[in-house]
């Protein structure tokens, strides 16, 4: 098997750190990840992704998941050519924004109002200022391992962390993900355990009347992917609904992902609101905040105030319109096939080569977990159960014999509807002779 060489990305990331932070725009690209350096990405197209020496890697990153359609895909491509001759900000009024917001209803038959943003964590700080502006309460609930964005309230137990240092789930032990964080901030936050019904109750008896909202991830896509308990999320909505307070559906990373409207309508959800963030733009800084009218309208006039110059650019919308036209019920049904074949796949070869682990899937996100024999439920499981030097040893050598994914345990892999039967058969192919290497057969 072809090992690949990628000198002039170690060359390329030499001469970057003269002039970026770690050499890299966001930590999740760099060394951490990447080991000694990360692979200098020049093109892309439909499933397939070429590097600074020429190498094509088969994607399963997909921009982190905004690339549902794939690489360079003629309807995106058409929509940017339009925008070029157009125009690409306006910071006015236009009506593509209106056509965005009405497909967007269309899909989310819950959503009566829009108000785009331009990433998931502006999308989810508007959210829960939103939320705080409606109730008069400035504490919110969040679970332990979601990750809501980079916002000081959100960073509290969002990365993974040596299981003795967690506490117990009756009381959880709030760690702070950054330096700089007021300590004020983290006060706001009460931390729950997810998929755990009667925890969450008895943090809703404890702190009746405080909380602005419940926020969460319909699946947990930071640590992995850790899907829902069946009746889990409705269970979570009735008792929003039973203590008063509002519920906020996170679906920055799986937005319009999981079916044509999302994991909301996959798991038949009615949140107050809802975030989008990834799959909205596909690829360009697009995202959105909606719901029901009665608590959008807190936006009005300013009331709570939300701004951006760049909010709804003619360029994004554009981009967006063409994307969630392109994403027809046939993306989804192929999603499924596509994932079913790797997860089986994987999990064949797995115990073909006696190793211990599994892959964990919903829809064409997934995650393989070495050393763990159960399935993994929560971010205690995961910090306990998941192997984080195997899995990077192992995503490292794919990269080496190209599959391009992110070697991070706590992000996940993306499918796309560019990706075919016989990518995800050379996919498998290759797995197949990397654990034979690493078994040493």
């Amino acid at each position: 098997m072809k090992r690949y060489n990628t000198q002039a990305s170690r060359q390329l990331f030499e001469n970057a750190q003269k002039s970026l932070v770690e050499g890299v725009s966001s930590p999740s690209r760099g060394p951490a990840n990447f080991g000694e350096y990360p692979i200098f990405l020049t093109r892309g197209q439909g499933p397939y992704v070429e590097d600074v020496d020429g190498n094509r890697y088969i994607d399963l990153m997909m921009a982190y998941g905004a690339l549902l359609l794939g690489h360079s895909h003629p309807a995106i491509a058409g929509a940017l050519r339009e925008a070029a001759d157009t125009g690409t900000l306006f910071a006015a009024a236009s009506p593509i924004e209106v056509d965005v917001a009405q497909a967007i209803r269309q899909r989310v038959p819950f959503v009566d109002r829009v108000r785009f943003a331009n990433t998931g964590t502006e999308a989810t700080m508007a959210a829960l200022r939103l939320a705080r502006g409606l109730t008069g309460r400035r504490r919110f609930i969040k679970f332990e391992g979601h990750y809501h964005g980079w916002y000081d309230d959100f960073l509290v137990s969002a990365h993974p962390h040596p299981y003795s240092d967690l506490g117990l789930p009756s009381d959880p032990v709030a760690i702070p993900e950054s330096s700089g964080i007021p300590t004020e901030a983290l006060q706001h936050a009460i931390l729950v355990p997810w998929n755990d019904l009667e925890r969450l109750e008895d943090a809703l008896k404890r702190h009746r009347g405080e909380v602005a909202c419940v926020i969460t991830e319909p699946v947990m896509a930071n640590m992995g992917v850790i899907a829902p308990n069946p009746g889990y999320l409705l269970g979570l909505q009735a008792l929003c609904q039973q203590y008063d307070c509002l519920f906020v559906l996170d679906e920055t990373v799986t937005g319009f992902r999981l079916s044509m409207g999302g994991a909301a309508i996959r798991y038949g959800l009615n949140p107050d609101l809802v975030t989008y963030g990834k799959g909205l733009g596909a690829g360009l800084p697009v995202a959105a905040l909606a719901g029901k009218a009665e608590c959008m309208d807190g936006l009005r006039w300013g009331g709570v105030l939300h701004y951006g110059t760049q909010n709804a650019s003619h360029l994004g919308m554009l981009v967006a319109r063409a994307n969630l036209g392109a994403l027809t019920p046939d993306v989804y049904q192929h999603l499924e096939l596509v994932g079913d074949q790797i997860e089986r796949g994987i999990n064949d070869l797995l115990s073909q080569h006696h190793r211990v682990g599994h892959v964990q899937r919903v829809g064409g996100m997934f995650q393989i977990f070495f050393g763990a024999e159960q399935p993994i439920a929560d971010y205690r499981d995961f910090c306990r159960l998941a192997d984080r030097p195997q899995f990077q040893q192992f995503a490292w050598s794919l990269l080496r014999h190209g599959v391009y994914l992110s070697p991070s345990y706590a992000l996940h892999s993306v499918l796309s509807a560019a990706h075919q039967p016989s990518d995800i058969t050379a996919v498998l192919e290759i797995v197949d002779e990397v654990l034979k290497q690493e078994q040493g057969e």
